[in-house]
């Protein structure tokens, strides 16, 4: 997420009530230009880190500041802002440049709508939505705010783009117990040219960054897609496939129905995976894949040849040693 304009680290630590009993360690002046989540970061930006596994990736990282709750021995040249609670500390930020804004218009005045476009009755239309022309965006589909549609984009009935990141840190609960604390969506969707969305599907918006669908790609009904996830150009995704958040797809895969794939993956081009399967690692592009976990379809097919034979071997077998079935 980009700022409106450049702040200091101290601007921001300025901005933060006291109960976070903000200390800057390190240059205080260091110019922040974005805000951003580990997987997203850019130079320029204020990330953070609340966990061990999570701090050494932040300091080698290209970001120029980092919330933190304990001083690192090393800065590796960035600047830090201690506070007791990475989390709140930068969910209280990204609330600050990105509060929410209820919808009170069908079509908020601040929409811009290409021409040719036509919006069905019952369509929503969020602040700060860019629509690109002759699209068609069906009956009761809903864009909530800061989306970018390209041209000759078609969003079908049920449909929800932009819905809010599904980003929440556990915490300790009293009485005993978890608790999901959630993290407030910052980002943005783009949706390139000639891009379908099917009935009843949803795509969430990025935590602090984008998600992309890239131009000409194609979702069945009942497909969803998780926050900052980038899909490719030429896509077809089949219904009821799901793509976890800050996956990244390359151009012209092809996902089966019911196809599940984890997040922080990355899928090479010209993947095709067949329905019903799970994805739990990255693929490399120009293969084909099915089962869960997936394997190359060639080698799972054979391997349930196999297994039938085996089968067949051992009823076989069992007979002939008298058995009744």
């Amino acid at each position: 997420m980009k700022l409106p304009q450049t702040h200091s680290l101290a601007d921001l630590a300025a901005l933060l009530d006291s109960s976070h009993q903000a200390r800057i360690v390190g240059p205080s002046d260091v110019p922040v230009k974005g805000i951003n989540v580990i997987h997203k970061v850019e130079p320029g930006d204020l990330s953070y880190a609340d966990h061990p596994k999570y701090g050494e990736r932040a300091l080698a990282s290209v970001a120029s500041a980092l919330i933190l709750a304990e001083q690192p021995l090393d800065l590796q040249g960035k600047s830090v802002l201690l506070v007791r609670d990475p989390f709140a500390a930068f969910r209280d930020l990204l609330q600050i440049f990105v509060p929410y804004r209820p919808l009170i218009h069908w079509v908020d005045p601040s929409a811009v709508i290409g021409a040719g476009t036509i919006l069905e009755p019952g369509v929503i239309v969020g602040p700060n939505v860019i629509i690109g022309e002759d699209c068609l965006i069906h009956a009761h589909a809903v864009i909530y705010d800061n989306v970018l549609l390209g041209d000759r984009v078609e969003i079908q009935s049920g449909a929800v783009i932009g819905g809010h990141a599904y980003f929440f840190k556990t915490r300790s609960g009293n009485p005993p117990g978890k608790r999901y604390e959630k993290m407030p969506s910052a980002g943005r969707v783009i949706i390139g040219d000639d891009v379908e969305i099917g009935a009843n599907s949803t795509v969430d918006k990025g935590g602090t960054g984008d998600t992309i669908i890239g131009r000409g790609t194609k979702l069945d009904n009942l497909v969803h897609i998780g926050h900052g996830a980038v899909i490719g150009e030429d896509c077809l995704l089949a219904a009821q496939v799901g793509v976890g958040g800050k996956a990244i797809i390359g151009n012209r895969c092809m996902f089966w129905g019911q196809v599940g794939i984890s997040k922080d993956l990355t899928i090479g081009d010209d993947t095709v995976v067949y329905a019903q399967s799970g994805v739990k690692d990255s693929l490399p592009g120009g293969k084909v894949w099915f089962g869960s976990p997936v394997r190359e379809a060639r080698d799972k097919m054979r391997e349930l040849a196999a297994t039938k034979d085996l089968y067949a071997m051992w009823r076989g077998w069992d007979r002939g040693n008298g058995e009744a079935h």
